[in-house]
């Protein structure tokens, strides 16, 4: 179980690392202009990549794996596939909310944020209902596919740019320079990266977690239901939030927050202490992925730029969410010393904090 699980690990790592990576390629296309494009082309790759995924068969060579037979293609299809499509989607589709509001430009932006959440707590509860029921894995996953296509199908007309690409825009190697050049936002990209590592561990291993305490598989499922809705609360939460105490000050709050509650984990033993770790890393969780957008916007002086500045920051954050997981994974060992990742992720994210 433990080596499944490690190898399963490297597909949301995996996954991660290409939704941030993918900014380098995004970003620069939204600072040329083109918005449409990627957009369009990115939705049609998730959709490919999702539908593939219901086409898994332990039969066919390239699907096999040591640990489980259809383990390639879930690799293929929901490691790469999905990971890429979701890179190319996110920097244009969170960046093109920012030519259409100066006034409360933050608030705006997370509330945009927040649909990831919301489709963490649908997808959950939906796949779960109908790849245990009557329709099976193919028709669950199909169906799944066919709700997110719908929503594509509609940001693809929703979405354009308000405004020209800006004749001010400069190449990457440029944008590059002045990044290098430019302290804040050094610090700030390094204070992202840093968390990055240890934001993922209760999404990946809580569920594994409350299981091998002795609760029941059923509340161990609906335990990351619980820290997605919480996550979505956050995000929403977190626009308002900014509008009193700034981006900055919220984002510092939410990611010792969740430094507390991974060193927290060291003591999750009962229902009681997994809903309650859930909750509240869910919501400090659901702030931070609602304000690193946000908070790269407010380090760009320059709007000509921005793309090309998130994606930098957004490919030194993938490093950390490609070698958080499997590197929890390794030290919780076959033995299950859950000690050992909640230490290793609290001080990373205590070094990200200063």
């Amino acid at each position: 179980m433990f080596l499944l699980l490690f190898a399963f690990s490297w597909i949301g790592s995996i996954n991660a690392f290409l939704f941030e990576i993918c900014g380098l390629i995004s970003g620069q296309l939204y600072d040329r202009g083109y918005v449409r494009q990627l957009i369009i082309g990115a939705s049609l790759l998730q959709v490919v990549s999702l539908f593939m995924l219901s086409l898994a068969k332990p039969d066919q060579y390239y699907q096999a794996s040591t640990y489980c037979p259809s383990y390639g293609s879930v690799f293929l299809s929901q490691g790469i596939g999905s990971g890429c499509a979701a890179g190319l989607l996110y920097i244009p589709s969170m960046a093109v909310v920012s030519q259409y509001f100066r006034k409360r430009r933050e608030l705006v932006m997370t509330f945009v944020a927040s649909g990831a959440c919301l489709g963490a707590v649908v997808h959950p509860i939906m796949l779960n209902n109908t790849l245990n029921g009557r329709i099976g894995f193919a028709n669950g996953v199909r169906a799944s596919a066919a709700l997110i296509s719908g929503l594509l199908f509609i940001a693809c007309f929703l979405i354009k740019p308000r405004f020209l690409p800006s004749k001010a825009s400069t190449t990457f190697l440029a944008t590059a320079k002045k990044c290098a050049h430019d302290p804040p936002y050094i610090y700030g990209t390094a204070g992202l990266t840093i968390f990055a590592v240890g934001f993922y561990y209760p999404l990946f291993y809580l569920q594994l977690d409350s299981t091998m305490h002795g609760l029941s598989k059923t509340f161990s499922f609906y335990s990351l239901v619980i820290m997605n809705t919480s996550s979505f609360v956050g995000q929403l939460t977190s626009g308002l939030l900014v509008e009193y105490f700034g981006v900055p000050g919220v984002l510092t709050v939410s990611t010792f927050a969740g430094t507390v509650l991974l060193f927290a984990l060291i003591g999750l033993r009962t229902l009681g202490s997994v809903v309650v770790i859930g909750i509240l890393y869910g919501y400090s969780a659901g702030i931070f992925q609602a304000l690193w957008a946000p908070v790269l916007a407010v380090l760009s002086p320059d709007p000509s730029d921005l793309g090309a500045r998130m994606g930098i920051s957004y490919a030194f954050m993938a490093v950390g969410g490609l070698i958080g997981p499997p590197i929890s994974g390794a030290l919780l060992t076959g033995d299950y010393i859950w000690w050992r990742g909640a230490v290793f992720n609290g001080v990373r994210c205590t070094i990200s904090c200063r």
